[in-house]
């Protein structure tokens, strides 16, 4: 027989969740209180309530192309990470490329490996065989530690989908291809809608690879918002990151009316 959960031990875990929620929504409660300030400086609880810090940030041309140079590179790197972590999490599932298990672990390698160490020796690499940084070497660069998450959630859902469908596929006479784009894929959608939502938003985040692979030309949000910081820094760096957290929570939104949360978070 199950005994009840002791009274005490119920009110530990409330308190328990109560806590970590405090915790990790704080934070965002203060970045969005000081970006509604007046003030000219950083300072919270706000001292008045204006949207000034918004049409600043809205109005400069530092922030709007920082944000358009982020933006398109996230949007590169989600469509390569996607693409290359579905077929790698496919052929690895299917166990249908030589040494799998070691592929695997390759691909999975990069969240173990410091950022740092790989941006300084992407860094020198790219220098030495290639010339100046561009562009396409910060979209190579954070498709490579996106890729775990495509590969990781890709798989996941690979491991619970139905054998017996491309099975059956193959009974009607599909081809390879063919059970390929209508069986497998429709199957690994969760996965890769996961993957591709955390491949943007690491790419769009990332500010380790930026700092050592950026350029005169080359500024990326996070950049941008580093270096208000450290010369300038006031409420303008509170609003750009609202702003921020307004278009994760949009990009929730999307997935939720398009998979729906439970697809989304089974994956």
């Amino acid at each position: 027989m199950v005994r009840a959960v002791p009274g005490w031990l119920h009110i530990v875990g409330i308190v328990f969740v109560a806590l970590t929620a405090l915790i990790l929504l704080a934070p965002l409660i203060v970045v969005i209180g000081v970006s509604v300030s007046e003030s000219q400086f950083i300072a919270f609880p706000p001292n008045g309530l204006s949207l000034r810090w918004y049409q600043e940030v809205l109005s400069s041309n530092a922030y709007l192309n920082a944000a358009w140079i982020s933006i398109q590179i996230a949007l590169l790197v989600t469509l390569m990470a996607t693409a290359i972590g579905g077929a790698a999490a496919i052929a690895i599932h299917r166990r249908q490329l030589p040494f799998s298990d070691v592929l695997a672990t390759v691909f999975l390698s990069p969240l173990v490996l410091p950022t740092i160490i790989y941006a300084i020796g992407m860094l020198m690499f790219w220098s030495s065989v290639f010339g100046p940084v561009t562009p396409l070497t910060l979209a190579l660069s954070h498709t490579a530690i996106a890729l775990p998450y495509v590969v990781r959630t890709t798989l996941a859902v690979l491991a619970e989908s139905d054998p017996y469908l491309e099975e059956a596929a193959r009974t009607m006479g599909a081809n390879r291809l063919q059970r390929l784009w209508f069986v497998v894929v429709p199957q690994c959608i969760p996965g890769l809608a996961a993957g591709a939502f955390f491949a943007f938003n690491i790419s769009f985040d990332e500010a380790v690879l930026s700092l050592f692979l950026r350029g005169p030309t080359l500024t990326t949000l996070p950049v941008q918002i580093y270096g208000q910081l450290e010369f300038s820094p006031d409420p303008s760096v509170a609003a750009v990151s609202t702003i921020m957290i307004a278009l994760t929570i949009v990009l929730i939104f999307v997935i939720d009316r398009m998979l729906g949360l439970t697809r989304f978070a089974s994956a």
